[in-house]
């Protein structure tokens, strides 16, 4: 994805005040460096490769399932092998119930839910097309009786909303939760992604949301790790034109990420904003351990500018600090060894956070933050229940990613790209200009 060049009317800065640097864009020198191997993978089950018939990929994308939506019941392997082959059960047939979509009379329970016939029919069609619709309005048409047909996008928003499931329709006929849904082998509780602002872990058996909701994250990803390594071999050789042009595509990963994550999409676009401007450092730190960017230090200098710019001894002490601080956190999350569903995990936990000023709704923000929680500790506890004290290690590492000033990441890698124009405000440009944003040194990968 190409990433376009900052408008002239962007108010200045100087990206050093802050660390008392006097460097500018320049820098020539700089040895190559040697990068180290890409992060273990989770497990194949959750990667977005092998859940490509989630039922979330129905929704076009701006639209996700959101915090609130009702939670689906659950239904056992035992009760789906009883159901028809329609996804219905013949004894949950009532004539007074009307359908949970339209509100029109209700011919049985389809797909979780009690539906009419067309509203089954049309659920059904869509998932197993897997297709995708458009609203021409503002995706929030009335669905009722009169008005089903007019816009598919809402009504499939809609039958997703209430809770009609798509694993439904192929476990029927199997009489067990298909192998290609992403679940965790013997997971315990059911992770709950919508029903309010509370944070359930509910002991409920079948399906489990809890590792759909990782897939979900997994699959936002503008470039997984798999496509990092074209350029992050462990014989491979980086410059410093490299390096910046792998720290403006972690960059832009980082907001392409969020807009693509469950949740994010539907806060205020002030949150956002807001979110994104006060964790951008942490999540490129988080990027950078997990593409096991290279951090020497003659390469960070030599793009700093600190070679063409020489600065007064104290300042360059301070500086180093900076730099070796930087270092100690990505390498510490190194030797974690932690894989690609657990960084989307800590990601999520710090994208939701409630630090950032001027948030709307603080307390739904701190629930997406308390569900991402939540699912790192069942991952933690089910893939890797020989490390009991797996979980609390990673939480351990959040707070230290503070400790990274923004302005030094800056100085270190974007000073040569965007000169004295403000991170803060290409981050609100990228997230705000979605695809249509272009930054002319990243070629496509």
């Amino acid at each position: 994805m190409a990433l376009v060049a900052p408008p002239p009317s962007w108010a200045s800065r100087d990206p050093g005040a802050a660390l008392g640097a006097a460097g500018g864009g320049g820098g020539g020198g700089g040895g190559p460096l040697q990068v180290g191997p890409p992060p273990p993978m989770p497990p194949a089950h959750l990667t977005p490769s092998a859940t490509p018939e989630d039922i979330t990929c129905l929704v076009p994308a701006g639209s996700v399932l959101t915090s609130r939506d009702p939670l689906p019941p659950s239904t056992t392997p035992g009760s789906q092998a009883n159901s028809s082959q329609s996804g219905s059960s013949q004894t949950d047939k009532s004539p007074n119930i009307e359908c949970v979509v339209c509100g029109d009379k209700s011919s049985g329970k389809h797909y979780g839910q009690f539906t009419c016939e067309g509203c089954k029919s049309f659920f059904k069609r869509s998932v197993r097309r897997n297709l995708t619709y458009s609203c021409r309005g503002t995706r929030n048409c009335p669905i009722d009786q009169h008005h089903r047909n007019q816009c598919q996008f809402c009504r499939l928003k809609k039958c997703l909303k209430m809770g009609m499931r798509r694993e439904g329709m192929h476990s029927v006929q199997r009489g067990r939760v298909p192998p290609s849904q992403p679940s965790l082998p013997g997971l315990p509780g059911q992770f709950a992604l919508t029903n309010g602002d509370a944070v359930a872990c509910a002991s409920l058996n079948g399906h489990s949301y809890l590792s759909s909701y990782i897939s979900l994250l997994l699959r936002a990803e503008p470039y997984p790790t798999s496509r990092y390594g074209q350029c992050m071999q462990p014989n491979n050789i980086m410059g410093i034109d490299n390096i910046c042009e792998l720290a403006a595509r972690l960059l832009f990963s980082a907001v392409e990420w969020a807009r693509n994550i469950p949740f994010f999409p539907d806060l205020q676009v002030t949150d956002q904003v807001a979110l994104l401007r006060l964790v951008w450092s942490e999540l490129f730190v988080l990027n950078a351990s997990q593409c096991s960017m290279p951090l020497h230090v003659a390469p960070l200098l030599a793009a700093a500018g600190l070679h063409a710019s020489p600065m007064a001894a104290d300042r360059v002490v301070a500086f180093m600090d900076h730099i070796r601080i930087f270092q100690e956190q990505v390498e510490k999350l190194k030797a974690l060894h932690v894989d690609s569903a657990e960084y989307s995990c800590l990601k999520a936990i710090v994208l939701f956070t409630t630090d950032a000023c001027g948030l709307s709704d603080v307390a739904h923000i701190e629930s997406l933050q308390e569900k991402s929680q939540c699912a790192l500790e069942e991952y933690c506890r089910t893939q890797y229940p020989n490390q009991p004290t797996r979980f609390g290690k990673l939480l351990l590492r959040l707070p230290s990613l503070r400790t990274v000033s923004s302005q030094v990441i800056e100085q270190l890698f974007f000073v040569r790209l965007v000169g004295k124009t403000p991170i803060e405000t290409l981050i609100r440009d990228m997230l705000l200009s979605g695809n249509s944003f272009n930054w002319p040194y990243i070629s496509t990968m």
